[in-house]
């Protein structure tokens, strides 16, 4: 007897199980129905931003797979503009409402849609803040192709002033595109620096960037709503001040998606995310998990965290679709890497901040490094600040973070290697890492901050 596979949500993770899953069950085994509330699937979220901006030129260049391919070439039944609004477990279905091309909140009569086996990848939903006007027409969350199709609408109606409210990296990359466009751009944000998973020294280079670029910064105001004018957004209300604004775009995270399978049952943590094994099963029969809309474990601080990248929520479904498939795949949990580029600035982090390393209950150390991206005697060679975190009684590298030029954030990479195999800081520095002048000093960023903190820990054990 053919089963039948359901999958809500059609990008990373949806698709990415719906694609192993097929590669390991025919058609005549397993029928896979996919369904999509919006007009794409499978692409590249991460890329809104600089398609807003003008260096991704068409919106089609951010499709992974067209809807088709999935179809025809690997029998996945992708349905677009089809919203679950309803799991029933002990119906064991999905009511389905056809949005007509309208996203969220359609016509429709919903109909029922049965499975033997459910994938939940709902994804995340943008932060919006409780407010007055924050459902004012001009005020944008930026989370799918559709609301970055919506945004680039709206700025070919050439307004002159935006504000961005909240300084996550979405935030900051959209702060970015829009100055590309030629608009007055301010930021507001609670906090008093940009970027809150960065230690406060280095999270002030990413303000220096901002402040270069023209953005205008209004760091540790409330925000208090949105005013309407001529029926649209025509100014932002903090505590402080009001700033004129012709948009918005909301830039403050994102949080599970979670609603609809905790509607049915589902279980979810406290992250809000819903709570699966690490083979990604609910803990409901047949119902799995994937993306963003569930919580994994943080591998340094062994807490359950949220984290919304395209990287966790394409394994996730990996491996959820090998497992339904008949295989076995399990997810390791994360450490929370994440680049960015901000200006002619490069971001990047992995494992704990400081303040995150102290509610886990380490005793972290840090050491900031100032550095260059090549040998210093080689033309284009650019300065990188270089900050690790270690743990005083271990030396365990706990987190690093790195602010600097073009060619200084991948080095992250080495980075989270280490954070995820528990490496000391003096371990580190016997890292046979590459050189040659174009592409570092001798002695790399990464080995001169793993010595420097390691003669850091020695000198406080020497203290006791």
């Amino acid at each position: 007897m053919t089963e039948r596979l359901v999958v809500i949500g059609g990008d990373a993770a949806g698709m990415s199980a719906a694609s192993q899953a097929r590669d390991r069950r025919g058609p005549g085994d397993l029928r896979i129905v996919a369904f999509e509330r919006g007009a794409h699937a499978s692409y590249s979220a991460c890329g809104i931003p600089y398609l807003v901006g003008g260096e991704v030129g068409d919106v089609e260049d951010l499709v992974s797979r067209r809807p088709e391919v999935f179809r025809d070439e690997l029998d996945i039944d992708l349905r677009l503009h089809s919203e679950v609004v309803e799991i029933d477990l002990d119906r064991r279905a999905v009511a389905v409402r056809d949005t007509g091309g309208t996203g969220a909140g359609g016509g429709g009569v919903a109909r029922w849609e049965p499975f033997d086996q459910l994938v939940v990848a709902t994804g995340a939903v943008p932060n919006r803040p409780d407010v007055p006007g924050v459902e004012t027409p001009g005020v944008y969350g930026v989370q799918t192709l559709d609301d970055g199709t919506a945004l680039l609408e709206a700025l070919g109606e050439k307004p002159e002033r935006a504000v961005v409210v909240g300084g996550g990296y979405i935030g900051l990359e959209m702060a970015e595109a829009l100055v590309r466009h030629g608009l007055r751009v301010s930021l507001v944000d609670l906090a008093e620096q940009p970027m809150t998973t960065l230690d406060a020294d280095m999270g002030a280079l990413v303000a220096d960037a901002l402040r270069e670029l023209g953005v205008e910064l209004h760091l540790g105001e409330r925000l208090e709503g949105f005013e309407e004018s001529g029926g649209r957004v025509g100014a932002v209300r903090t505590e402080n001040r009001t700033l004129p604004a012709d948009l918005v775009v909301l830039g403050l995270g994102t949080r599970p998606n979670s609603a609809l399978a905790e509607a049915a049952g589902i279980p979810v943590g406290e992250t809000s995310g819903i709570r699966t094994d690490r083979r990604m099963r609910t803990s409901v029969e047949g119902v799995w998990a994937a993306g963003d809309c569930v919580e994994t474990v943080h591998r340094v601080s062994g807490r359950p965290v949220a984290i919304a990248l395209g990287t966790h929520a394409n394994k996730q479904g990996r491996v959820a679709g090998i497992n339904i498939g008949g295989g076995y795949a399990a997810f390791p949990g994360v450490v929370g890497t994440a680049i960015s580029k901000v200006c002619a600035y490069e971001v990047a982090r992995t494992g704990l901040s400081t303040e995150q390393a102290l509610r886990a209950g380490f005793e972290p150390v840090g050491v900031v490094v100032e550095s260059t991206t090549r040998a210093g005697y080689y033309p284009g060679a650019r300065p990188m600040r270089t900050k690790m975190i270690a743990d005083r009684a271990t030396g365990r590298l706990l987190g690093a973070q790195i602010v600097g030029r073009e060619g200084s954030a991948k080095r992250i990479d080495v980075l989270a290697v280490a954070v995820w195999h528990e490496m000391t800081v003096e371990e580190m520095t016997g890292l046979d890492l590459s050189y040659a002048p174009p592409f570092s000093p001798v002695w790399d960023p990464v080995l001169i901050t793993a010595r420097k903190t390691a003669q850091r820990l020695e000198e406080l054990r020497e203290r006791g």
